[in-house]
């Protein structure tokens, strides 16, 4: 019940400012038709149950979960199946990631239908995928990240010169609607727990984040290169 309660204070107080603009906007200034002030309020009723319902999905099963998963892998001194593993977890999850398909539909509506929004969804969730599993890499052997982060960036700022103008733009923003509320708990919870267990030596499980901002490449060069594929 003490979680059921943080987290509908959690909604509230993230959900709850928003209305109270967009109401004190209607009176004073837009006056929209009363239909479309109902449907906003009806909106905000079902997101809010929605964001409640989630977070507490979330802390009940997808952090424990993907922290679990985490800390047995290593344990299989298998380096292959560690990585494997966060190759496919960050193609599930990406898939399922809610912002990515709304992106990917907005796209698809602004460009006629010229940019599947499958073949977005698909592109954007493998280059998350590998970059994942380059994380989990960079976990197994200690590489530094701003290693990883300088090469990567590097390289999109590279290959922005060769890729269409209108999907520079794009790609940016893929990578910005994968750190999502489905990726990032359960990305997030898997490095921690695989860092937890193979820096236990340590007395922090730092080496665990960063994970995010650096598979959020991934999706930058995919979508770059979906460009290079459509020029």
């Amino acid at each position: 019940m003490e979680n059921v309660k943080s987290t509908f204070k959690e909604v509230a107080s993230a959900i709850l400012p928003v209305t109270i603009v967009v109401i004190l906007l209607q009176v004073l200034v837009i006056r929209l038709p009363l239909e479309a002030l109902l449907q906003f309020l009806i909106g905000v009723v079902f997101v809010g149950t929605g964001f409640f319902l989630f977070l507490l999905g979330v802390n009940a099963g997808l952090l424990p979960i993907g922290e679990l998963i985490g800390k047995k892998l290593p344990l299989t001194r298998k380096p292959w199946l560690i990585i494997g593993t966060g190759l496919v977890l960050g193609l599930a999850v990406t898939i399922a990631e809610p912002d990515v398909r709304v992106l990917a539909n907005q796209i698809e509506d602004v460009s006629g239908g010229d940019i599947s929004r499958n073949v977005l969804i698909l592109s954007v969730s493998v280059g998350l995928a590998i970059f994942v599993s380059l994380a989990m890499v960079r976990t197994l052997f200690s590489i530094p990240i701003h290693y990883m982060l300088i090469g990567g960036y590097t390289f999109v700022f590279l290959l922005s010169f060769f890729v269409p103008e209108a999907f520079i733009p794009i790609s940016f923003d893929a990578g910005g609607v994968t750190t999502g509320p489905m990726a990032v708990p359960f990305i997030l919870a898997l490095g921690i727990g695989v860092a937890s267990v193979l820096r236990s030596d340590k007395p922090s499980s730092g080496e665990g984040f960063g994970l995010i901002g650096l598979a959020s490449i991934g999706p930058i060069i995919a979508v770059m290169l979906l460009g290079v594929l459509y020029r």
